[in-house]
């Protein structure tokens, strides 16, 4: 099959089944078959995916763009919608297939407890997410991204808010909703800008060449990135992230490995030639992604909900690759959306599994479940050692690789110190709060809980060790996809054994011996008392805090001026002026008595006035 054919199998065959579940009630009440239906057009967007890696990976890499016309206008294209496929587009769409049908196959029995319509609506949702996350990976222009991007907004709203009558959920779905779509004005603007300048919605090196004669090209960048800050939780907007685990667990899988918040930063990588150009705009993206690595580390620290410490986790590890990208280096911010995208959904869907035996996200629920679920506790610790970046991990390569472009980033601008030196310190608490989660979770005393837990059946159990492989292996492939993203100076010994690799490594294993001695043999008492008022602090969530008071104290207060001017001064007048014209008419309508002889008289003293007046016009004329 042509590649073209692949791309379109891929992306629209989940499509026809969300449709298919939509429009057929009766089938999408079945429960399990609609599930398995669901199920079946995830594996037939992996089946194409893999095809088109293959072929990628080939001879001839893939490099295709279909176009079609779209919104003509006075005999012209306004703009067009099509498919590109080439060594940007296609690794993602391996990436998201291949994690949403793991998502899938463990929801089948991690789901199983619902009733038939919820069960057949779930699934309905899935698909139509993977539909609109593949849309937006293809799509050639950013008028095609921009719709995708929303529609999947949409749906992240809808799987978050899954569980629509716990009142947290539907709180926590529209503050998802909401924060992400104040963010996406930055995308609507910009691109409205970029057309304004270009005539165009592309990316290619002509509109690069436009916007940067125009003097735009930093403020085109700068909008696209605020649209990128929320979708893909960069502080101070990623408030709406760990409120998304009021979700079902493989929902946030889906949601933090390669979907929602991969969307955000996938728009810079496609964009890239825009943003590199942007010269002014780079270092501030590198130093918000830096922050955000480091800020959402301190906060998972201190969290004991599982699920939560992965969700701000997550923020975490987007901060690395905006920094990254920031820096220059596509293929460091890709590299680690790739590999993060293995081990944080083995992490969320094995967390998932816990929970499911504990019926508990507390941390203090569970323990010593090691000698219950051995072969959850052994693939989720290979995922937090992926995710700390042990050596020889996955992510020991992609995290590495971003540490080295920072600070070759930092010996010519010193603005990029600032995300280097917190990404180095965010390596060490990335290992710290994962050990202790596995110390807390795994070893120890048999919590209440725990003492009725263990494996799950296939469906729930295949997808996490499958992931595993990737969480382990994937960063071997680092060379082969340096190749598909264009990156011909990539070497991993440069990678390996430098000063910097070696400082991370080291802080890496420092974290998990903190962890070691804190939690697991008690030790350090007196410092972690000491620091119990900074956990406090950070516990009450501070950055909620602020934009709660922005959002009562000048939002809503605001609007509540606005309104009073809108009903009191401008309806106000507008009433005004329409009573002063019925009060005028119910005065004229006295006029009208009915009388002939009125009309008679009313008729003579027109035409009385009549003649006075042109006696006196002829005068003053004469």
């Amino acid at each position: 099959m042509s590649p073209l054919q692949l791309g379109l199998i891929a992306v629209f065959t989940p499509l026809v089944v969300a449709t298919l579940l939509v429009v057929i009630r009766p089938l999408r009440h079945t429960g399990k078959p609609a599930a398995g239906l669901s199920i079946l057009g995830a594996f037939a967007s992996l089946g194409a995916s893999v095809m088109l890696m293959v072929q990628s990976l080939g001879a001839h890499p893939v490099d295709v763009i279909h176009e079609v016309r779209w919104l003509p206008v006075a005999g012209e294209t306004l703009a067009t919608i099509g498919v590109q496929l080439d060594g940007i587009s296609i690794p993602m769409m391996l990436v998201v297939s291949l994690v949403a049908t793991c998502v899938q196959v463990f929801s089948f029995e991690y789901m199983n407890t619902e009733t038939n319509e919820d069960f057949g609506r779930y699934f309905t949702w899935q698909s139509l997410f993977l539909f609109t996350m593949q849309g937006l990976v293809i799509a050639p222009n950013i008028l095609q991204l921009f719709i995708c991007w929303e529609l999947v907004g949409l749906c992240s709203y809808l799987l978050i808010g899954f569980y629509w009558k716990k009142h947290s959920a539907g709180r926590a779905a529209l503050k998802a909703f909401w924060i992400t779509k104040f963010a996406d004005i930055g995308l609507l603007v910009g691109l409205i800008a970029q057309y304004s300048v270009t005539e165009t919605f592309g990316w290619d090196p002509a509109t690069v060449t436009a916007l940067s004669a125009a003097g735009m090209i930093n403020v085109v960048a700068a909008l696209y990135f605020f649209a990128v800050m929320g979708k893909s939780a960069q502080f101070p907007l990623h408030i709406w992230l760990p409120d998304a685990m009021e979700g079902p667990t493989p929902v946030s899988a889906l949601l933090h490995a390669a979907t929602m918040v991969a969307a955000g930063v996938f728009l810079i990588v496609r964009a890239f030639p825009i943003f590199i150009a942007a010269e002014q705009a780079m270092p501030v993206i590198s130093v918000i992604g830096g922050v955000t690595a480091i800020a959402a580390a301190c906060i998972a620290v201190v969290q004991t909900d599982i699920k939560k410490v992965l969700a701000y986790s997550t923020c975490s590890q987007l901060g690395y690759m905006v920094a990254a990208l920031g820096a220059g280096s596509l293929m460091g911010g890709y590299f680690h959306l790739t590999t993060h995208a293995f081990f944080k959904a083995l992490l969320f869907l094995a967390s998932g599994s816990i929970i499911h035996a504990v019926h508990s996200n507390e941390m203090a629920d569970m323990g010593g479940l090691f000698k219950k679920m051995k072969v959850t506790g052994t693939v989720y610790i290979i995922g937090s050692l992926a995710l700390a970046g042990l050596p020889f991990f996955s992510g020991f390569y992609s995290k590495d690789l971003i540490l080295e472009t920072l600070f070759e980033s930092a010996q010519h601008n010193p603005i990029f110190w600032v995300p280097f030196i917190a990404c180095m310190v965010t390596a060490g608490l990335t290992a710290y709060y994962m050990g202790r989660v596995i110390i807390l979770v795994f070893f120890g005393e048999l919590g209440e809980k725990s003492s009725h837990a263990h494996e799950h059946g296939f469906a729930m159990t295949a997808p996490i060790v499958f992931l595993a492989i990737p969480a382990l292996f994937a960063g071997l492939g680092g060379g082969q996809l340096a190749h598909l993203y264009g990156v011909h100076d990539f070497h991993f010994a440069v990678v390996h054994f430098t000063p910097v690799g070696i400082a991370a490594s080291t802080l890496a294993f420092g974290g998990f011996a903190a962890a070691y001695a804190i939690h697991g043999l008690g030790m350090a008492g007196g410092l972690v008392n000491s620091l119990t008022p900074v956990g406090d602090f950070i516990r009450s969530a501070p950055i909620d805090r602020s934009w709660l008071f922005v959002y009562r104290s000048i939002l809503s207060a605001g609007a509540q001026a606005l309104g009073w001017f809108d009903r009191y001064v401008i309806d106000g007048a507008i009433n005004a002026f329409g009573a002063s014209l019925i009060n005028t008419g119910e005065r004229m309508r006295n006029m009208q008595t009915g009388r002939v002889n009125d009309y008679m008289h009313a008729v003579l003293m027109g035409i009385l006035v009549m003649a006075a007046f042109s006696q006196v016009w002829l005068r003053l004329g004469a």
